[in-house]
C-alpha cells in the first residue's frame, strides 16, 4: 500500500482545552477507512497520570477511577502511531485533536507528520446555513437524527460519526 492511500478518522478526549497548559489526552478513538468502509478500529482510555477536572468529566463522562489500570501514553502512543502509519488523518476540528496528539508524540520524542482533513472546515464551506457546525449538528443535517450515533463525547463513537460525515461529504 502506498504512502497516504489510507484514511484514519481520529477523535480524542482530554483533561482540558490546552495542551500547552499541561492538559493531556485520556482517550483515543480511531477508525481506518479503505474503499469507503471502516475496516479497523483503535480505541483506548489512557492513564496520563493527571487529575481530570470536573468540567472535563461533565463533557465526556470519563472519571479518574475509569483510568485506573489503563495503559499509559508511553504504551499507547507507539501503538497508535503504528495504527495510523501511512495514513491521511481525518478529524472534526482537526486543529484541536492534532495539537494534542502532537504534544503527546513530542513527549515521547516522536513526530506526527501526517497530512490531515478537517470535517469541521469542510462542513463550514459546504453547509454555511447551519446554525453551528458541531459534530452532532452536521451529523443530524446529513442523516436526519443522531439516534444511531452512539455516546457523544466518547472518542470511538465520535470517530465513527466523523467517518460517516466525511464519507457522505466525499460523495457529494
Amino acid at each position: 500500500m502506498g504512502l497516504f492511500n489510507r484514511h484514519v478518522v481520529v477523535d480524542i478526549e482530554t483533561t482540558g482545552l490546552s495542551a500547552t497548559a499541561g492538559d493531556r489526552v485520556i482517550e483515543i478513538g480511531a477508525v481506518t477507512i479503505q474503499d469507503h468502509e471502516i475496516v479497523s478500529e483503535f480505541a483506548t482510555l489512557i492513564d496520563a497520570g493527571v487529575f481530570i477536572p470536573w468540567g472535563a468529566q461533565r463533557i465526556h463522562g470519563i472519571s479518574d477511577e475509569m483510568l485506573i489500570g489503563r495503559p499509559t501514553p508511553e504504551q499507547v502512543i507507539p501503538l497508535f502511531n503504528e495504527f495510523i502509519r501511512e495514513s491521511i488523518l481525518v478529524a472534526h476540528n482537526a486543529q484541536f485533536d492534532l495539537r494534542f496528539l502532537r504534544s503527546e508524540f513530542a513527549r515521547l520524542r516522536m513526530k506526527l507528520p501526517h497530512r490531515h482533513i478537517c470535517t469541521l472546515e469542510m462542513s463550514r464551506s459546504r453547509f454555511p446555513h447551519l446554525r453551528d457546525h458541531k459534530l452532532e449538528t452536521v451529523y443530524r443535517h446529513l442523516f436526519g437524527d443522531t439516534a444511531g450515533s452512539g455516546r457523544r463525547h466518547r472518542a470511538l463513537d465520535d470517530a465513527r460519526m466523523t467517518a460517516r460525515i466525511w464519507l457522505k461529504m466525499e460523495e457529494q
